[in-house]
């Protein structure tokens, strides 16, 4: 039997890996701490839930999904309220709105919809790993852009080569950005749309995090950037500012044209989102915002713990204020694998090793604060004991 060689250019996905590791280990007794996995462990808000019961019991909602693969277009509808209130941003919920099973769907949606076979599409490294998969799995050709520490972890458009800019039609971004934890700014959003509009290269930015910021950090959309909509699209999730990773609702915002071309694969790849699903997507969205507020205190409270920890065994650095990970120096001497084995193999707490997101990932490790408050104080004491 033969099986298709793209299967075999991608490589084995980061958290199915972690997975098997925290499972063997935890089958021989072993009590592991994983903060590796960014999975909310609240629960989803209850009138949520409750809305989804609700609608579950209605029969037409059993059939096919309203608007099938757009999205029903009450959700079309709220998603384009929530932002106007939330970043001041208007869209068509008819033609600017297209429902999504979680947004990265969208990602692997957006390569098939916009990229032929040997386009190249540009990606930051260190970078959310499944950018490379669907790139991949489309036939494209994944090319990294590096974001370093000197430079707030933005890529510096100017040092991608003119043979690859040649290339590429499309990029993934990723602000808030998963792992580095880095957040764009308005001026560089400005940039992005000039570098999109100069090189006639389509943009999927990628912003499930947006609402995940701390202090001091303004909540941003690529799409308040003048000229966004004419260049590209935004994805986003009600997955972390919900906790409704499980749900697989989300939406993609922006371009007319690339938008109805993700529609066009979407209608030959599923029937789109539960009715219930998304309305209780919608009560998430016009009634479920001090939630988000809360979870924001819940992290900001976690993240000051792991960063004391870290201070008092001699890993002191100022970190972005995006997402719910922390983007952590390793020791002096040590590489980011090395200092990965060791935390599991001496404390049992499995991190994410930064080179699984770029060779520009290497000296770092990815902390996730999505674990119950006991579970983090004990992870932070193992770890400040065997560094003490």
């Amino acid at each position: 039997m033969q099986i298709a060689e793209r299967l075999g250019k991608i490589p084995p996905y980061l958290f199915m890996e972690l997975r098997k590791k925290i499972n063997k280990a935890k089958a021989e007794g072993v009590d592991v701490i994983s903060l590796a996995i960014g999975d909310p462990v609240e629960p989803t808000p209850d009138s949520i839930i409750e809305e989804l019961c609700r609608q579950a019991h209605v029969p037409e909602n059993h059939r096919y999904p309203t608007d099938e693969e757009k999205g029903m277009l009450a959700y079309r509808q709220e998603v384009a309220r929530w932002y106007r209130e939330r970043y001041g941003v208007t869209l068509d919920p008819e033609k600017e709105i297209l429902g999504l099973i979680g947004s990265k769907e969208g990602c692997h949606h957006f390569v098939l919809a916009c990229i032929n076979p040997g386009d190249i599409v540009l990606m930051t490294d260190p970078g959310y790993p499944a950018y490379r998969s669907s790139i991949l799995m489309a036939g494209g050709e994944p090319w990294n852009v590096p974001i370093l520490p000197e430079n707030d972890y933005l890529p510096v458009f100017e040092d991608i080569p003119s043979n690859i800019l040649k290339r590429a039609r499309g990029m993934f971004l990723n602000y808030p950005n998963n792992p580095t934890g880095a957040c764009a700014t308005r001026p560089f959003l400005d940039r992005l749309v000039a570098f999109a509009r100069e090189t006639g290269i389509a943009v999927c930015y990628d912003n499930p995090y947006g609402e995940m910021v701390f202090e001091g950090q303004e909540r941003l959309s690529f799409l308040m950037a003048d000229g966004a909509k004419e260049v590209g699209v935004e994805l986003n999730s009600l997955s972390k500012p919900f906790n409704m990773t499980g749900w697989r609702i989300g939406m993609a915002s922006g371009n007319q044209e690339i938008l109805a071309a993700m529609s066009k694969v979407k209608e030959n790849t599923d029937s789109g989102i539960f009715n219930p699903i998304q309305y209780a997507g919608i009560h998430a969205l016009r009634h479920e915002g001090a939630s988000i507020d809360r979870m924001r205190a819940i992290y900001a409270r976690r993240r000051a713990l792991v960063l004391e920890t870290l201070k008092k065994i001699g890993i002191n650095f100022e970190p972005p204020k995006g997402t719910f990970y922390l983007w952590v120096p390793v020791p002096a001497g040590m590489t980011s694998l090395e200092f990965t084995n060791r935390l599991f193999e001496k404390t049992a707490v499995v991190v994410a090793s930064g080179t699984a997101y770029g060779q520009y990932g290497e000296g770092f490790i990815r902390i996730s604060l999505t674990v119950p408050d006991d579970r983090l104080a004990e992870a932070m004491a193992r770890i400040g004991k065997e560094f003490a």
